[in-house]
């Protein structure tokens, strides 16, 4: 029998890690805080919501480290990204043309809805009633059209 790994062999992070640290730990700790606030009173998707929301502020930070400012490299963010410090599916998503501003990944599956159609936040604003205020059931968004 081969012997049992106990424990992998994981790389340490590239250089330019240490300069991000500090903020992956605040995003870390807001993310501690969300998990553990209280839920009473609240329905069971609207808890989850402020996770979502935090995921999101942190894959666009690594998203706009890495194509906005090209602030770090390509092996860093490679690395961020199979660490799980960034979504890379919706980096990918946010490359695309009209995606610019997703969410999150679950406003465009079609196959989780009644209707076999795209979440409301992902319909321009321009194609509402004016005094008609959307909100996403997934993630809280409260519009994510390109157009907006």
């Amino acid at each position: 029998m081969p012997p049992i790994r106990t424990s992998r062999n994981k790389k340490p992070p590239p250089p330019g890690f240490e300069d991000l640290e500090d903020t992956f730990l605040e995003f870390h700790n807001k993310l501690k805080d969300a998990e553990n606030a209280p839920h009473e009173g609240k329905k069971k998707h609207e808890m989850q919501w402020p996770i979502f929301q935090i995921h999101h502020q942190r894959s666009r930070y690594v998203y706009d480290l890495y194509y906005n400012k090209q602030a770090i490299s390509r092996e860093l963010y490679d690395w961020l990204l199979k660490n799980g410090y960034a979504d890379g599916n919706l980096i990918a998503k946010w490359k695309k043309q009209g995606y610019e501003k997703l969410c999150c990944l679950r406003c465009i599956q079609t196959k989780e809805t009644n209707f076999n159609a795209t979440c409301i936040c992902r319909v321009p604003r321009a194609q509402l009633k004016e005094d008609h205020t959307i909100q996403c059931v997934n993630c809280g968004c409260r519009g994510c059209a390109s157009s907006d």
